[in-house]
C-alpha cells in the first residue's frame, strides 16, 4: 500500500467534494473548505461547527473530528477507510451527518477509496 498516494487521493477527493456541496446550499454562505499538507477542514459556521480530517502518517491512519460524533481513526482496510470500533467507513459517517448541514443529498460513495473491495 502507497499510504501517501492513498490518503492525499482521498483527502483531494473529499476537499472537491465538499467545496461541491457548499456551492450548492444557498445558506452556508460563510462556509470555507481548506485543504493543504495533509489536512482538510470544513468550516461549516458557528450553527454547524468545523470538521477536519487528516492524515496520520505514523499510524497510516486518517483522522477525522467531527462537531457531531466526535474524534475517530481509520486504517486503510479492504480499500475504503474503516473505524476498528463499529466498523464502519469515514465516509458512510459523513454520508449519515452532512446531509442534514448542506440540508440535501449527498453521495460520498462516489468520493475515492470510498467503497469496500470485496
Amino acid at each position: 500500500m502507497n499510504f501517501e498516494k492513498i490518503s492525499n487521493e482521498t483527502l483531494e477527493s473529499l476537499s472537491e467534494y465538499f467545496d461541491e456541496l457548499i456551492e450548492d446550499a444557498s445558506h452556508l454562505q460563510d462556509a470555507d473548505v481548506c485543504y493543504g499538507d495533509g489536512v482538510l477542514t470544513v468550516k461549516f459556521g458557528k450553527e454547524y461547527g468545523t470538521y477536519v480530517i487528516n492524515r496520520q502518517v505514523p499510524n497510516l491512519q486518517i483522522w477525522l473530528s467531527s462537531p457531531k460524533s466526535g474524534p475517530k481513526r481509520y486504517d486503510f482496510i479492504d480499500g475504503t477507510w474503516i473505524y476498528k470500533h463499529d466498523g464502519k467507513s469515514m465516509h458512510e459517517l459523513l454520508s449519515e451527518e452532512i446531509p442534514d448541514i448542506v440540508k440535501g443529498p449527498v453521495a460520498f460513495d462516489n468520493c475515492s477509496y470510498s467503497t469496500r473491495e470485496k
